[in-house]
């Protein structure tokens, strides 16, 4: 039987995106497949546009936070039901591929993660590799130094969301937490095909690449903390 698939969407007025994004996804999801789309308080036409997909696949849940797009991603991840568990941004566009070439590698690793080429909002090339540009590669004290996982290029299996649920409190960072938790429990692949294009704009959720708003000292503990999550029994 196949694994079913879940691909969780945290969105907050993404109007100007959104159905480019979702337009790339359900071409590739089987019948039995769902979309979890998470609103963090919206007020544009996301809702709008995303029923207007009338889609029974597009399953629409309220975030119970606002604002604050980590617990947006950990409202989707309880409510998804997939053996095979992938995150979406709201304005990126996913390559034709990404299911399928995903599952396969998800044969043989617990986590995936992709690269990513970069775009612009007229969906112009920046760069071709997100990987060559963060010098992403697995790690635990690398990831924990500098988090090169990027939610919107990871999927992983049902036992890894397991292990990461539920967030610790005050976490800053949902696809740096993912990471550590396949590091330590799981195998992991840093697949260097991008089956995305990320999009580089002023609204991101995160600016990725961009530096620390934290103090040093504020970095430190909070990776103090963030091992000591880690180290605990899940």
């Amino acid at each position: 039987m196949a694994n079913k698939i879940s691909i969780c969407l945290a969105f907050r007025n993404g109007e100007l995106f959104l159905k480019q994004q979702v337009d790339s996804i359900l071409p590739q999801l089987s019948f039995d497949d769902e979309l979890i789309c998470s609103d963090d308080g919206s007020t544009d036409s996301s809702l709008e546009i995303l029923k207007s997909f009338n889609d029974n696949r597009i399953k629409i849940i309220q975030s119970p936070a606002t604002n604050n797009h980590v617990k947006n991603f950990e409202s989707a991840l309880a409510y998804c039901t997939g053996d095979l568990i992938f995150l979406s941004d709201q304005d990126d566009v996913w390559e034709h591929n990404k299911v399928e070439l995903t599952k396969l590698h998800l044969q043989h690793y617990d986590l995936v993660i992709s690269d990513c080429s970069l775009i612009d909002e007229k969906n112009n090339e920046l760069a071709s590799s997100m990987f060559k540009i963060q010098k992403s590669k697995s790690g635990i004290l690398k990831n924990l130094i500098k988090n090169t996982y990027m939610g919107c290029c990871m999927a992983f299996k049902r036992s890894v969301l397991e292990k990461a649920l539920p967030f610790p409190a005050h976490l800053k960072a949902h696809d740096q937490w993912i990471g550590l938790i396949a590091e330590r429990y799981f195998n992991v692949l840093f697949l260097p095909q991008p089956l995305v294009k990320y999009r580089k704009h002023e609204n991101n959720f995160t600016q990725t690449g961009k530096k620390s708003r934290l103090s040093r000292l504020e970095q430190f503990s909070y990776r103090i903390t963030l091992i000591k999550h880690l180290t605990l029994n899940r």
